[in-house]
């Protein structure tokens, strides 16, 4: 496993993470011992870093990290939790009680005093011009239950605008094969300003490990069913806002890209760490199996100029046009 620097957290964490949205609800069918299972699977295979939030299963998914916490208690693991989806999308809603609520139902969850990272969870934009907010965030970080405060953004736009906050040490922004943008400037800014970044939806939903046909069909509590056009959220969550067969017909492209013996899923990862300025891609996991498979991506050889280039080709030839500038 390799780990890099997360920003201004000051932390060392694994440049493989676990996305643990599927373990509290939207991903189907999940069982909790098969969750801890996979998260104690994770940290065999030098997984440190859990990427959580309160509304994943209403405070399902941090109560099961929680768990592990307690079982594992290793002091590298670091885990980044999101608050703020609870309630609508509203900028009433954002206040400092709500901050301070919010961050102790957390705190009870995870089962701990501090909390290591919060992020404002694709929250209402106008949140990025109200330093009111993040001067909330600073009064929770002086009082000691967060050590750390950071943003999960739809839009590059969005990110640029956090950054410019000195208190916010990490970003969490969609980047894969199918959503390149962030490396136009986000990436570079970042780096400038000492900010870590998670990519999250590293595999468009499952889309990139190339395990999917046009049959595939998805459980009514799977979001890939219920908001494939951005029914019940931002449609940039399901497929990274790909259509669904214009992705299946990119996939098997960039199939023919993969190097011997790794899976489609782990060249997609091991793409995104390719990019200065990527912490860690945060892949989930509802089984070990899947969570070794996510963690072994670090091990590959970096990707030559040459299949850089030809992805970058493809992006631009067969989905840049459709998500490019949306997000």
């Amino acid at each position: 496993m390799e780990y890099r620097r997360f920003g201004k957290t000051g932390r060392e964490v694994s440049a493989i993470g676990f996305g643990a949205w599927a373990l509290g609800a939207d991903w189907g069918t999940v069982d909790d011992a098969d969750s801890l299972r996979a998260l104690h699977a994770a940290a065999d295979a030098g997984v440190t870093l859990y990427d959580t939030a309160d509304v994943y299963g209403d405070g399902r998914s941090e109560r099961i990290i929680g768990r592990f916490l307690r079982e594992r208690r290793d002091p590298r693991i670091f885990v980044a939790t999101k608050m703020g989806r609870r309630v609508p999308l509203d900028m009433a809603n954002y206040t400092p009680e709500s901050f301070r609520a919010w961050t102790d139902r957390s705190r009870e969850n995870l089962g701990v005093d501090k909390l290591d990272l919060v992020q404002l969870h694709c929250l209402h934009p106008s949140i990025y011009y109200s330093p009111e907010h993040f001067a909330a965030l600073d009064e929770l970080v002086a009082a000691g239950s967060i050590a750390n405060y950071g943003v999960s953004v739809e839009k590059v736009e969005e990110g640029l605008k956090a950054i410019e906050f000195p208190g916010v040490a990490t970003v969490q922004i969609i980047f894969n094969m199918v959503r390149q943008r962030p490396a136009e400037r986000f990436l570079a800014e970042a780096v400038s300003r000492d900010v870590g970044v998670l990519a999250r939806v590293p595999l468009a939903s499952g889309l990139l490990t190339g395990k999917m046909n046009r049959q595939t069909s998805f459980e009514a509590t799977d979001h890939r069913n219920y908001n494939r056009h951005g029914e019940a959220f931002d449609v940039g969550e399901t497929f990274s806002g790909v259509d669904f067969e214009t992705g299946l017909a990119f996939v098997e492209e960039i199939r023919k890209l993969v190097p011997a013996g790794a899976t489609m899923a782990q060249a997609a990862l091991r793409w995104i760490l390719m990019f200065e300025g990527v912490t860690a891609a945060i892949p989930g996991a509802k089984n070990p199996e899947q969570a070794r498979a996510n963690a072994a991506a670090a091990d590959l050889p970096p990707f030559s100029p040459e299949v850089m280039s030809e992805i970058a080709r493809l992006y631009a030839d067969r989905i840049k046009p459709l998500v490019h500038q949306r997000w």
